[in-house]
């Protein structure tokens, strides 16, 4: 029994040093030590989002089921913004990690400044994008001229001010390839409370406040995202993390520009592969009407809400990779992967078992409409089928990306997205007539391979000699 009392004291004052951010070596000691202390705040961060998301969904979906399938065509599209963002922030985990491993905390530096200036250029392009053309974007999509109507301002607001979702990525990244996890997280619990907080005031109306509906919450979502990011240039600027950025530092590097693009390059294909084909998958489901739409746009942000914590030990592992090989510890690096691969499936198993069996109640908890319980249900026990797989494979594609080789994962995703999902999900669900289910199982269908074939890549070992 005092064995047990030591062990849970011990686990809360591990805890308290993973929030709080006061360990800073992760390339001795303890492995399972230190993924714990990389996982935990990676993990709370993830979870803050994906709590955000649910939140934002309960709220809307008072509003109409348009308002809900206007999210799902909406967010498809800003998939492949989260691609761009997500690409750079590989390049800028795995660059700053190794530099951190080198102890080159410079060096760390100039490549977090130059992360910043390829972030601002391309959020400026889809910023003008999504503010002439939410209609046409709604429509290309699939929306209904009445979707169009009452969701085209949440579409407009959302993109034109994605420059905030591209710099809380691309910061938070920096922040996680240096170690910082925790002041990651704190900075989503910034961004994500105050949306928490204003989405209803916008959606709804709260004195002054008009009540805006569905744009309401893309409003709401963007000074939340916003004010974090000023947080996060606070920090960068005032040297409260480990990398500090001074005015002087304000300059283009061709040498860390070129080198970073090169890096991320792998990073933005892999995602523009992956979420490409997600805009895809929500074309095809757009076939089948906005009830239907509603529903798999539920499930999929209620398994997002699972995703975050797996994708949090992804993070985690991305980083003890790069910081390990910079430290030229490759040994090392490889032991982490495992060791956080085993975690992750565990959870992941255990949430599979929890939408297996309370699928339906966790859907009506949105919407009671029957169609939308029916197939929002039904997505979530199809798709938990693969969950092991799934969580597996997160750590597992993640780990080569944080020792800079992006360009794996793409090949990987090329073939099991392009040439294995979508052929299979239209075939099923058109040309056969399986109608949502084809979608659904070529979801499940497409992460189990994934897993399979990076799992049995990782193990050749090339990873370890990727130079960044």
């Amino acid at each position: 029994m005092q064995s047990n009392k030591i062990s849970l004291k011990q686990f809360f004052q591990y805890f308290k040093i993973a929030v709080t951010g006061k360990e800073q070596n992760f390339t001795s000691g303890s492995i399972r030590r230190a993924v714990f202390m990389l996982s935990i705040p990676m993990i709370l961060e993830m979870l803050m989002e994906s709590i955000f998301a649910i939140v934002d969904i309960l709220y809307v979906s008072k509003v109409s089921v348009n308002a809900v399938a206007t999210i799902g065509l909406t967010e498809s599209v800003i998939t492949l913004i989260y691609a761009v963002a997500i690409g750079l922030s590989m390049a800028a985990t795995a660059i700053v990690a190794r530099r951190v491993g080198e102890k080159d905390i410079k060096g760390a530096s100039n490549a977090a400044v130059q992360v910043i200036f390829l972030g601002v250029f391309v959020a400026a392009i889809i910023s003008v994008i999504g503010i002439l053309y939410p209609k046409e974007i709604l429509g290309l999509m699939g929306g209904e001229p009445d979707l169009i109507a009452e969701g085209y301002g949440y579409t407009q607001v959302l993109l034109g001010g994605n420059i905030t979702i591209m710099l809380l990525f691309l910061i938070n990244a920096i922040f996680r390839g240096a170690g910082d996890a925790s002041v990651a997280m704190w900075t989503l619990i910034l961004s994500n409370g105050l949306n928490i907080i204003l989405d209803p005031m916008f959606i709804f109306g709260f004195g002054p406040i008009p009540a805006y509906g569905v744009e309401g919450a893309a409003i709401a979502t963007t000074i939340g995202r916003g004010t974090a990011v000023i947080f996060q240039l606070a920090i960068l600027f005032f040297g409260y993390s480990k990398i500090k950025i001074e005015i002087k530092d304000l300059v283009l590097r061709v040498e860390v520009m070129f080198n970073l693009i090169k890096v991320s390059l792998g990073g933005i294909g892999q995602f523009l592969i992956g979420t490409s084909s997600w805009v895809f998958l929500m074309r095809i489901m757009s076939e089948f009407g906005s009830e239907v739409l509603a529903g798999y746009t539920i499930a999929i942000r209620v398994m997002m809400f699972t995703l975050m914590p797996a994708w949090g030990m992804s993070n985690a592992a991305a980083t003890l990779v790069g910081q390990n090989l910079g430290a030229q510890e490759p040994k090392r690096a490889e032991l982490s992967v495992w060791k956080t691969g085993k975690y992750s499936a565990i959870f992941m198993g255990i949430v599979s078992i929890i939408y297996l069996v309370f699928a339906p109640q966790i859907i009506v908890l949105f919407n009671a409409t029957p169609d939308v319980v029916k197939y929002g249900s039904l997505c979530l026990r199809v798709i938990a089928a693969g969950y092991i797989f799934y969580g597996y494979g997160m750590v597992v594609i993640n780990a080569f990306n944080g020792a800079g080789d992006t360009k794996t994962p793409t090949y990987i995703n090329f073939v099991c997205f392009w040439l294995l999902q979508l052929p299979f999900a239209y075939v099923m669900a058109i040309t056969l007539d399986f109608g949502p289910s084809g979608v659904f199982w070529a979801i499940t269908l497409a992460e189990i391979l994934i897993a399979v074939v990076a799992i049995v890549w990782f193990k050749k070992g090339h990873w370890k000699t990727v130079k960044v």
